[in-house]
This record gives structure tokens, C-alpha cells and sequence, in this order.
């Protein structure tokens, strides 16, 4: 099967059976968006989404946490994973979000790399969801999922998956492809084990045929 139609058939079944995807965390606003996706690295969006109400009671936005007491932040986000880096992190990131950008989070990605704590897949992320940009962002769910399906081949590093996806998925589908593809992980395509039994994507995946074939 050629890459192309894999893509073609991958990206239809998803269209057809899943036609809305979204991010699982919860937030209102791009600031609650940027501190619950800095939040979100190694740890899960369901952890996260306990963890946002009562931090966002106390520092309700950018201003407000840039001042923020270290000791105050870290006691709101220990039960997340790396809570000293990312206590750091939310800090420094409010600081330049106020001091650089007035306060609004830039739109482009080069520019969102900038800011602490932010690295290309929350780059994208932040892109995708809050500006609708054709990115795509690869968590270790996009990494996976796209080397099992086929999608993309010998990719060692997120940024040469992303490439790879970029080049066969249209512009107008990559916001929502990036949510496909991490869902279908999450809750099918599992690192462990995968639950092909169930898995809608059976006819066309690589990993499926080629085991069903030993």
C-alpha cells in the first residue's frame, strides 16, 4: 500500500467516525490554555484538569502569577510530575508573556518557543488549538501511533514525524489530525498493548497486517 493512500484512508475513517476532537484540558482563556499544557509534560491531562480550578482561583492570570511566590505555586502543582521545573517554568513564562507580549500570547511558534517552557510540540499545540494554525504538534501518542499505522517511516525524533505528517496531510486537517492521532493512543493504540481488536483502522495499518501475517 502506498503511503499516500494509507493517509487517504486513515484520514477518512477518522473524518467519518471521529469528527469532532479536541483537547482534553479544561481552560477558558489561551493563559489558562499555556499553564495547563506547561502542566500537561509527563503527567496526564486528567491530573491537570484537578490541578487548574484552584490555581487559576489564585492566580487567575498572567499578571497576577508573574508575581507569584515560588513556595506559592509549587504547593498548587506538586501532585503533577517535575513540580520544581514547572513551578519555574509558569513563573518565568507569565513574566515574558507580560513583559514581551503585553500580556497575549504570541500566535507563531517561533515566537511561542521563546517562552519558558514552552518547546516545539507545546509550540504547536498552542498554535493549533488557540489560532487554528496547520500545525501538528507530536507528543509520544503521535509519535507512536503514526510509526504503527504506517504514517511515517524511520522517524527518530518528534520533529521528523511531524515533517513526515506534514507532508501528506492537508492544511485544513492538521489541527484536527494532531487530536485524532493523540486520542487514538490514548485510548486504542496504547504503548503497552495496543487494542487492535476493536481498533477501526485494522485494514490499512502496517502493525496490524504485519502481525496478523506471523
Amino acid at each position: 500500500m502506498h503511503k499516500e493512500e494509507r493517509f487517504r484512508l486513515v484520514l477518512d475513517y477518522f473524518l467519518q467516525n471521529h469528527p469532532v476532537a479536541e483537547t482534553e484540558l479544561s481552560y477558558t482563556d489561551p493563559y489558562e490554555l499555556v499553564v495547563a499544557v506547561i502542566l500537561s509534560a509527563q503527567c496526564t491531562d486528567k491530573r491537570v484538569n484537578i490541578i487548574t480550578p484552584p490555581f487559576f482561583r489564585v492566580f487567575p492570570n498572567a499578571v497576577s502569577l508573574a508575581g507569584a511566590d515560588p513556595v506559592d505555586v509549587f504547593e498548587l502543582i506538586r501532585s503533577c510530575s517535575y513540580p520544581n521545573n514547572k513551578t519555574k517554568n509558569l513563573i518565568a513564562m507569565a513574566k515574558m508573556l507580560v513583559e514581551k507580549y503585553n500580556g497575549i500570547l504570541p500566535s507563531e511558534v517561533d515566537e511561542l518557543e521563546k517562552i519558558p517552557g514552552i518547546g516545539r510540540k507545546t509550540a504547536n499545540v498552542l498554535a493549533s488549538v488557540i489560532y487554528n494554525k496547520p500545525v501538528i504538534a507530536v507528543d509520544t501518542h503521535v509519535f507512536r501511533v503514526s510509526a504503527r499505522i504506517g504514517l511515517t517511516t524511520n522517524a527518530k525524533t518528534p520533529l521528523q514525524t511531524e515533517e513526515q505528517l506534514i507532508k501528506f496531510i492537508p492544511i485544513n486537517l492538521r489541527s484536527i489530525a494532531h487530536h485524532w492521532l493523540i486520542l487514538h493512543g490514548r485510548y486504542v493504540c496504547q504503548a503497552r498493548k495496543p487494542k487492535c481488536e476493536i481498533c477501526g483502522l485494522q485494514a490499512f495499518c502496517k502493525f496490524y497486517l504485519t502481525n496478523q501475517a506471523t
